[in-house]
């Protein structure tokens, strides 16, 4: 994945009810972030969605003297391992939370901002489909909803992953990539990490992205993403 998208713009939810999840309006999938054009400068946002992993690698080559030493970190070319041909991805399973959803394409808007997956579907997922596809060298996003107005949602149980956990993704070629959890870790959205969670890797790496926190009535909107990092095995 290249240019870290934006939140996408959606309907405004109706606020929850005290005490209880399920009263939660619908959220977004994504991180609020800067724009693709004001991150990694200058770019046109239909240029950036047109071409978006080219961009982040030209954008913040990997350096292995100044990577973060934390387990998400880019490791150097000669730790990229294994990846996988492209290929468009089916279904998401993720054994320990329950999770098995088929995939839909997303886009990025001309604003800049990712496409949320639709909410009306409790057990659908996103990917970046002009970004990285899971199981392909670079970073792959994969979002999806927390809850919805009337019920939890497919990643309501993403917060439960840690390191070592594993999933895995079902692709149109007829293999399947299959991923292992480096860290599970929460940031606010107006402190939100951009180069570190959406920069392309030497690596087959995914993003699973979904909101949490506490839900923000005045803006309707969470104040927290949860982040997975995870690569491919």
């Amino acid at each position: 994945m290249a240019a870290g998208p934006s939140s996408p713009t959606v309907s405004e939810p109706v606020p929850p009810e005290q005490g209880s999840r399920l009263g939660l309006a619908m959220i977004c999938a994504v991180a609020a972030l800067l724009l693709a054009v004001n991150l990694f400068g200058g770019q046109d946002p239909s240029s950036v969605a047109a071409r978006p992993p080219q961009g982040a690698q030209a954008a913040a080559p990997a350096d292995p003297s100044t990577a973060p030493a934390d387990p998400s970190a880019a490791p150097t070319a000669s730790q990229a391992g294994k990846s996988l041909p492209r290929s468009r991805p089916v279904r998401l399973i993720i054994p320990k939370i329950w999770v098995d959803a088929p995939f839909t394409d997303l886009a990025i808007e001309p604003t800049g901002q990712l496409q949320a997956p639709p909410a009306a579907d409790t057990n659908l997922v996103g990917w970046h489909a002009q970004g990285t596809s899971p199981g392909e060298a670079g970073t792959a996003i994969i979002a999806g909803h927390v809850d919805t107005a009337t019920s939890p949602a497919v990643f309501a149980g993403l917060g439960e992953l840690k390191k070592g956990d594993t999933f895995r993704v079902l692709r149109a070629d007829g293999r399947t990539a299959h991923f292992v959890v480096d860290s599970a870790q929460t940031f606010a959205k107006n402190d939100f990490p951009d180069q570190r969670v959406y920069n392309d890797t030497p690596r087959a790496e995914v993003r699973l992205i979904t909101c949490a926190g506490d839900y923000d009535r005045s803006v309707r909107d969470y104040t927290d993403n949860l982040v997975v990092f995870a690569h491919l095995v």
